[in-house]
């Protein structure tokens, strides 16, 4: 697959000299105890423009349900059209409910098992034996949701690509939860964007609930813009592929047990963002345990920004 060719494939930095130096942004400020992985794919350079623990595992939240609605589409001949309203609530307002059908169905984590395979994420696996129904448990990492993104891109059968991506285009302010899912990406990215967020350790009722009326899923979906190019061998140097996991990364990556951060609230946005959907941007954060969700989502939205500025600028 050629996505993971580029993904692999290492790039020199280039050393920004000059007057253009200065106007290169810092890295991004990781709040004291956040802990965040990121990664920005720059699709037409063909690159990684930027990353941190790219290939630290997180727990993956709703996330994953990018993976259950790859896996649902890829195994059936055909969907019902109860199920294509189902999978719209799950992607467009992160419905728990429609998500825990699909992965009851599927087979729970075979779904992350077929997947990890198929889209070869090294860095994904499927929860705890013990704790099969828990989808939100599944591991995951910035880079493995960064390769999820490019196969919808450049890979999938159009018909599954078009119908994830497009609901992710459309993706409401308020998640059927009412939790506001516009953190992260959707305040601190300009748009076009197309974004999967994901949350959990916040309680199931929002401190403030969203009242803003979700996109209906049986809305239209957009069509997909026209695909940027992937460079060739000659791509800007400055982009640097996310380096390969050591033995010590690895380590460092399980040692919280078979659940990441369990104890700890994590918040992710995740999505596609820039003219043409440019980039990929993947963020993804774990807060000390007993943070509120104001403070992380307006610690994230900041984060965000800076990531996004980067891989951009």
């Amino acid at each position: 697959m050629r996505f993971l060719a580029l993904l692999a494939t290492s790039l020199p930095l280039l050393a920004a000299t000059g007057p253009a130096a200065a106007a290169v942004p810092g890295a991004p400020h990781v709040p004291a105890g956040v802990t965040a992985g990121y990664v920005v794919f720059d699709r037409q350079a063909g690159g990684v423009a930027s990353h941190r623990n790219a290939h630290r595992r997180f727990r993956s939240a709703s996330v994953v349900k990018i993976l259950i609605a790859i896996d649902f589409l890829e195994t059936r001949r055909s969907v019902s059209r109860s199920d294509l309203a189902l999978l719209g609530v799950m992607l467009r307002v992160s419905d728990d409910d429609a998500a825990t059908s699909f992965w009851t169905r599927g087979g729970r984590g075979r779904i992350i098992e077929r997947t990890a395979r198929r889209l070869r994420l090294t860095d994904t696996s499927p929860p705890p034996a013990d704790l099969p129904g828990f989808w939100g448990y599944t591991s995951i990492s910035a880079l493995d949701i960064a390769r999820t993104y490019r196969y919808l891109l450049d890979d999938a059968d159009p018909k599954v690509s078009g119908l994830i991506l497009g609901h992710l285009r459309k993706a409401g302010q308020c998640g059927s939860d009412g939790f506001d899912q516009y953190f992260g990406i959707p305040r601190g990215v300009a748009g076009p964007w197309a974004v999967k967020q994901g949350w959990s350790g916040y309680g199931s009722t929002p401190p403030v609930r969203c009242d803003r009326t979700p996109t209906p899923a049986s809305a239209p979906v957009t069509a997909a813009p026209a695909k940027t190019p992937n460079a060739a061998a000659g791509a800007p140097a400055r982009h640097a592929a996310a380096p390969a996991a050591t033995p010590g990364q690895v380590a460092a990556a399980t040692a919280a047990g078979p659940v990441p951060d369990l104890g700890r609230p994590v918040l992710h946005t995740t999505g596609l963002v820039g003219p043409k959907e440019r980039w990929i941007m993947v963020l993804l954060t774990a807060h000390p345990a007993g943070t509120t969700w104001q403070r992380s989502t307006a610690q994230v939205t900041k984060l965000a920004r800076e990531v996004y500025l980067s891989g951009t600028s």
